[in-house]
């Protein structure tokens, strides 16, 4: 589904036409939480699993005599600042963000091996498109319930706390859990109970679609919001810590669980019944309760880690005064998730409405356009979020705008070559990944789908990075009111989008019309942070921006010339083999060539991994 997201308030200190006038001193002139003699005691964090916090370094700004080269790689290796008292040694941002970006890259295919899986099955008919509305239910409510707060807000108000309290913030963590987890029993049986007027409101009847069949599901993979709950809060508190690795890995263990619970449903004989629905089809029961078994083993799977930490769970059922200031954090959330989810709803409901098959290919295609975000944007987001929330609670923003420049500055050069690769090679993807079975027609639909929305991959990542800014800044509220204007802006396109699309076209514009989205977001997030904190860094930004667009275009277009003459060498029509040949041919001359430009553009942000590189080949 589109975004996971990001929240608001007020920032004290902050003159709303430009940067705070009261400014703390240079980095290097501030205190470390050892001088000041607050550092609350924290557990070591658990053997084996990747912890990385850290050391601060004195300083962010290039010395006298310092080259561009240098002071470039010196900021993409800053480490990470400690968001409590640990000493440990140091683990650079790349090195932590690299950690997070295998796991969240093995996760990503998996995740995605289950829905080629699935797809391979069932195809991409009513089946596909009503399991697939009922299995977003779940993630739509949780995320209306608490997705957004426990997956952004909450942890810059860990830190915080763990920076304060005598005890590490333990105690009100457990006070955080206790109210959460009622909240969730409560807000998932709610949810099942009204499993029949969530399927109405989600879906338009009519031939395409099945609200029967979508029910059915939804009876069975609602229950998964108590388990996503209890998995963010958990994953929460261990990112607070800087501890990334459990929370990276579990949701492989979800998705090698709806591989095997797949592996039953494809032994099963016959086929799902649609007509009628029945509960007790085994193709229905093995499949619902499969994927939400996946979920529940996500979230068990952590607790281990966390109470290796040392963390202890008792109920605490008395209020502290700071989860008033949450709960205000929390109702902003709970609206922009809520304006967010009417988009949804609106996409949705256009898709079932329809070519048959037509929201399936809409989300298998956004799937597509996540992976890279998940593996690299998200990555670097997470591992910059607690040294930015850090910052923002010093009051240190300058620090804040050089962690946000940064994270910009190494999404472009990472996901912008990905995204004109992408454009030009969505149809081989497609058909390499889905025309194994069949017709590769709805391959191809797939292919389109995503070359005509992938331009929205590096818009996207921009805007999260925003919305965490905002998120560490303990600021609620602006992100919501980008969410109201990102949402009109999707609702009133996606409305119109069958009015000037044929039916067997919806699922282009509905594709284009959420990447679309996400430009909106980015000027407008990148307006409202001008207005906050000031200047962004944008001369760095924009000339990181100019040469890898310049290169990744010229790179696209051999790309392309590259797929061209590999069509014109394989006579007949276009299967899963000459899609693996055009992926194959496309993607080593694209990326080869965008390198190479970013290379002689000499885009400073590819330094360091270029100086890596060349040590690693002179050592052979």
């Amino acid at each position: 589904m589109p975004p996971a997201d990001d929240r608001t308030q007020q920032i004290p200190r902050v003159e709303p036409g430009g940067p705070p006038r009261s400014q703390p001193a240079p980095r290097a002139a501030q205190p470390g939480p050892s001088e000041r003699g607050t550092v609350p005691h924290r557990a070591a964090p658990p053997p084996g699993w990747h912890a990385a916090e850290t050391q601060p370094i004195p300083t962010v700004l290039p010395e006298p005599g310092l080259d561009q080269a240098a002071e470039q790689a010196a900021e993409q290796t800053r480490v990470l600042r400690p968001t409590g008292g640990s000493s440990g040694g140091g683990k650079s941002l790349l090195r932590a963000s690299g950690s997070m970006a295998i796991a969240t890259l093995i996760s990503r295919i998996t995740g995605f091996g289950w829905k080629i899986l699935l797809a391979l099955i069932i195809g991409f008919g009513v089946e596909n498109d009503s399991f697939t509305v009922a299995n977003t239910l779940p993630n739509s409510i949780f995320e209306l319930l608490l997705g957004g707060v426990l997956t952004s807000v909450v942890v810059p108000v860990l830190v915080r706390a763990a920076k304060s309290d005598a005890d590490g913030g333990e105690a009100y963590v457990q006070r955080l859990l206790t109210i959460s987890t009622v909240l969730l029993i409560v807000g998932t049986a709610v949810s099942v109970v009204a499993a029949p007027a969530l399927t109405w409101l989600f879906i338009s009847d009519g031939d395409s679609s099945n609200p029967a069949l979508v029910t059915a599901f939804s009876y069975l993979l609602i229950p998964q919001i108590f388990f996503y709950g209890i998995s963010a809060l958990v994953g929460a508190i261990l990112q607070s810590k800087q501890i990334f690795s459990p929370p990276a890995w579990a949701p492989v263990v979800n998705n090698l669980v709806v591989l095997a619970t797949l592996g039953v449903y494809a032994s099963l004989p016959g086929r799902i019944s649609v007509d009628p629905v029945r509960m007790d089809d085994a193709h229905l029961l093995t499949l619902g309760i499969g994927v939400t078994l996946g979920v529940t083993v996500q979230s068990l799977i952590q607790i281990p880690a966390l109470r290796r930490t040392g963390f202890k769970f008792r109920w605490r059922w008395e209020w502290d005064s700071r989860l008033s200031e949450f709960g205000g954090l929390t109702l902003w959330m709970v609206g922009y998730v809520a304006v967010s989810q009417v988009g949804l709803i609106a996409l949705t409901k256009v898709a079932t409405a329809a070519d048959e098959g037509s929201y399936s290919i809409y989300t298998y295609s956004w799937m597509l356009l996540q992976l890279p975000y998940g593996v690299i944007g998200f990555s670097v987001m997470t591992a910059i979020l607690p040294r930015m929330s850090s910052a923002a609670a010093d009051h240190d923003y300058p620090r804040v705008v050089q962690d946000l420049s940064l994270g910009n500055r190494l999404s472009t050069v990472a996901l912008m070559p990905i995204s004109a690769v992408m454009t030009v090679l969505g149809v081989p993807l497609a058909l390499a990944l889905f025309s194994l079975k069949g017709s590769a027609t709805d391959a191809s639909s797939v292919g389109l789908a995503i070359a005509v929305s992938s331009f929205g991959v590096l818009p996207y990542a921009i805007t999260m990075m925003q919305m965490r800014t905002f998120n560490a800044l303990k600021d609620a509220r602006t992100p919501t009111l980008i969410m109201v204007v990102m949402t009109a802006v999707k609702v009133v396109m996606a409305l119109l989008t069958p009015l000037v699309l044929g039916p067997q076209d919806v699922v282009y514009g509905l594709a284009f019309v959420n990447s679309f989205s996400f430009v909106v977001g980015w000027l407008v997030g990148e307006a409202w942070l001008r207005r906050r904190l000031g200047p962004l860094g944008s001369v760095k930004f924009l000339a990181t921006l100019g040469k890898t667009l310049l290169a990744s275009v010229l790179g696209g277009l051999a790309a392309w010339g590259a797929t061209t003459g590999v069509d014109a060498l394989i006579p007949g029509p276009a299967g899963a083999g000459t899609g693996w040949l055009q992926l194959l041919a496309g993607t080593i001359v694209g990326f080869a060539i965008i390198f190479g430009l970013m290379a002689l553009l000499r885009v400073r942000e590819l330094e360091p991994a270029i100086g890596r590189l060349t040590a690693l080949l002179r050592r052979r």
